[in-house]
């Protein structure tokens, strides 16, 4: 695997049935997390979740991939220059 890299995946779940689906995947990509901010936004009827992650590309696309795979949830990622 290529060297981590220090990103930040902002994820917003329309869909509230997939929370344990997107849980669920935090967990499985639990050792390169560094963090996470979950914020419930009611009045929008949405969840907004900003989550640290040091990893390799190749492990943060793969988590992105799989969230925005999910019906209701949008995940876009940020990487750090390096």
């Amino acid at each position: 695997m290529s060297e981590n890299r220090l990103a930040v995946v902002s994820i917003i779940v329309e869909n509230r049935e997939q929370s344990p689906q997107v849980n669920a995947l935090l967990s499985e990509f639990g050792e390169f997390v560094l963090g996470r901010m979950g914020i419930p936004y009611k009045e929008k009827g949405v969840s907004v979740i900003c989550v640290a992650i040091d990893a390799p590309t190749e492990v943060i696309n793969k988590l992105t991939g799989k969230l925005g795979m999910l019906g209701g949830v949008t995940a876009k990622t940020l990487m750090h220059r390096q």
